[in-house]
């Protein structure tokens, strides 16, 4: 599957936005997804490029969760922001990775990306809990590149 048309169906993609309002519901917290079809350059790079041009970096408590996925690479990254990044336990976003890749692996995408939503917004919630006042500052929706 090379194409980012064919990598998600309408209501695979409906039900992992749910998981994001989910998610986010319990939070201050923001998290996007972005797919793209690849990438010439590093995956990491290209996902700390895409978190800046969706202005994830101008969260106000830098507790925004980005996960990018290159379909035809078959790559993905998890990137987050400073303020959620200095409060996750040790290894978190590596254990994240390694849930969502087994579910890519068995070509479970909706899946994987939704726990992998879940997983970072119950981090989320921990550490930025939601409170009276706070504003959804990003779209739920997938962007795609």
């Amino acid at each position: 599957m090379s194409k980012v048309e064919d990598f998600l169906t309408e209501a695979e993609e409906q039900e992992i936005i749910d998981a994001i309002r989910k998610a986010e519901n319990r939070t201050s917290g923001e998290i996007r997804i972005h797919i793209e079809h690849g990438t010439d350059a590093d995956a990491f790079e290209r996902a700390m490029e895409v978190f800046h041009y969706l202005k994830m970096d101008n969260t106000k408590l830098q507790n925004a969760v980005l996960i990018y996925v290159a379909v035809a690479a078959k790559t993905f990254v998890i990137y987050g922001d400073r303020g959620i990044n200095d409060v996750v336990p040790t290894g978190f976003w590596d254990s994240t990775k390694d849930i969502m890749q087994s579910h890519f692996k068995a070509q479970r995408f909706k899946q994987g990306l939704i726990e992998g939503v879940l997983k970072a917004g119950a981090q989320l919630e921990k550490h930025f809990p939601w409170l009276h006042g706070d504003v959804n500052e990003l779209p739920n929706d997938i962007s795609k590149g």
